[in-house]
């Protein structure tokens, strides 16, 4: 990656590091320690000579289960300099971990020194075991010690995996998404450039490292234009316009529920002081749908330009981004492709022209070449060179694209990504569940939340249901709502359609 603001040119992620100037602050945790870049150079390289030491090799995958914190940071940039990282979300319960340990093939867990119970319970006997620490000072450290340490040995290529993640299916099991190392970098400077970012730029970090949003967006290209990161633990309305302020914050990203809490907040504050926002100079959202009224409220309260984006695990984040002021930034759209090529696309394979809605298909450097181990996938997911990305769309004369729908039917709660299949399955394990069907459910905050139908075979109480998902999924992929029904929608041919079933439940005439 090349940038008008750095000074060096980056292939992998550890070139990103090389941009910012040794003595300026790379990262900042609020209330803890600030690390400059040299520091932070000298991190990684020092932790990922001590993974070679434990090991560790370029063709392994490496399971992170880590809270946004300086350790998950630099455990990253050192796991990735050296092998393929697997970050985890920590709120996944044990048959959760267990399943994508083991369809990553992970050989080595990195975990915090307490806390982590259910992944290391769900972690073979064979799996190492990396606890991680931080010092008051910010220096981060590898246990157990490596039986050999030095030099961190020869850096990766460009093309080697650096971050799989897991982009959740309809029809099936998660899909493994493996991004490279040019896959990351290509999306970084594409990010860089679409927001001018220079090392005078000040990001802070809401979204969780464990995915591409928060890892791509907020840290990775903020390095890749040798500005700051400032991380604290979670997000937190509250105190979230004195961290703006302390830290001269210039910019953050967010899914659309941040804002709305920040919004509501400042709702209730009529004596808010002056100049809250501090230097902040924009705001960005992504992962799920800004809705006009409220992109139009945050610029009106907060003063700053509010850029909605559009990204996916696919394309190791941004895809599309609404511009910076002078040019036009239109509330509803997401914008133009940033270095990415749109282009919509009709069931047969066919490009649409200006204003016919299709599936959104794209293509660029950033993007995967195919899932890993799933012929059926890829052959469905890319038409001649072309990415679908399953989400209709319409694209105007200037090349600003406006998002109408899914085509698949992902639950996007606050831009988590939650298969319903994932709940039918859990349900179903149920002894009193005779069939059940997932599908999102219109939230205020959150965007969509997970609900489910069910027909039961014996009577039981909606609460011991919610009950049994709570035992065995993530909170945020658990239904807030069951539907406790006689029967279930089908179409003339006997299947079940889960838009169906949503709007037979919820009353939704326009569910096609």
């Amino acid at each position: 990656m090349t940038t008008g603001y750095g000074t060096a040119t980056a292939s992998v992620l550890r070139g990103l590091l090389e941009v910012g100037a040794p003595e300026h602050a790379a990262l900042r945790v609020p209330g803890g320690p600030t690390v400059t870049y040299d520091a932070l150079r000298r991190q990684v390289d020092r932790l990922s000579a001590h993974l070679r030491g434990l090991g560790v090799r370029r063709e392994d995958r490496v399971a992170m289960v880590l809270p946004n914190s300086l350790e998950a940071l630099v455990a990253f940039l050192a796991v990735s300099n050296v092998a393929t990282a697997a970050p985890l979300n920590p709120a996944y319960k044990e048959d959760e971990f267990r399943f994508y340990m083991e369809d990553t093939g992970a050989r080595s867990l990195v975990l915090p020194s307490e806390g982590a119970e259910a992944a290391e319970q769900a972690a073979s006997d064979s799996v190492l075991r990396i606890a991680v620490v931080a010092d008051d000072s910010g220096e981060v450290s590898f246990s157990p010690g490596a039986a050999a340490a030095g030099d961190p040995g020869p850096g990766p290529d460009p093309d080697d995996v650096a971050l799989v993640l897991h982009t959740s299916g309809t029809t099936s099991r998660p899909k493994r998404v493996p991004l490279t190392h040019a896959n990351l970098i290509a999306s970084v400077g594409n990010i860089v450039d679409t927001y001018g970012l220079t090392p005078e730029d000040v990001s802070l970090c809401i979204m969780p490292l464990f995915h591409v949003h928060g890892l791509v967006a907020s840290v990775l290209s903020t390095f890749g234009s040798g500005g700051a990161v400032v991380l604290p633990p979670r997000f937190n309305a509250l105190g979230f316009w004195p961290v703006v302020r302390e830290h001269n914050v210039s910019w953050f990203s967010a899914v659309p529920s941040m804002h709305q809490a920040l919004v509501a907040r400042g709702r209730r504050r009529e004596d808010a002081e002056a100049g809250m926002t501090g230097r902040l100079r924009f705001i960005r959202s992504c992962s799920s749908s800004l809705a006009p009224a409220t992109m139009l409220e945050m610029e009106e309260r907060f003063g700053v330009p509010v850029l909605e984006a559009y990204g996916m695990t696919e394309a190791a984040h941004q895809m599309a981004s609404n511009p910076l002021p002078p040019d036009v930034r239109l509330p509803g759209t997401v914008g133009a492709g940033t270095g990415v090529q749109i282009a919509v696309m009709n069931e047969g394979g066919a490009l649409l022209g200006t204003g016919d809605r299709g599936e959104v298909v794209i293509r660029g450097s950033n993007v995967i070449r195919a899932y890993e181990s799933n012929p059926e996938a890829n052959a469905s997911s890319f038409t001649d060179g072309w990415f679908r990305t399953g989400d209709e769309g319409v694209l105007d004369a200037k090349g600003y694209l406006t998002l109408t729908g899914r085509i698949k039917e992902l639950i996007n709660r606050s831009g988590e990504k939650v298969s319903p299949r994932e709940i039918d399955e859990v349900l179903m394990t149920h002894p009193a569940v005779a069939e059940a069907v997932a599908f999102a459910v219109p939230h205020p905050t959150h965007g969509e939340e997970p609900g489910v139908a069910v027909v039961l075979n014996e009577a039981v109480p909606e609460r011991d249901l919610l009950a049994h998902c709570r035992a065995h999924l993530a909170d945020f992929k658990c239904p807030r709502k069951v539907y406790i029904v006689d029967s279930l929608p089908r179409t003339a041919t006997g299947k079940i359609q889960r838009r169906i079933v949503a709007a037979t439940l919820l009353g939704n005439s326009d569910s096609s």
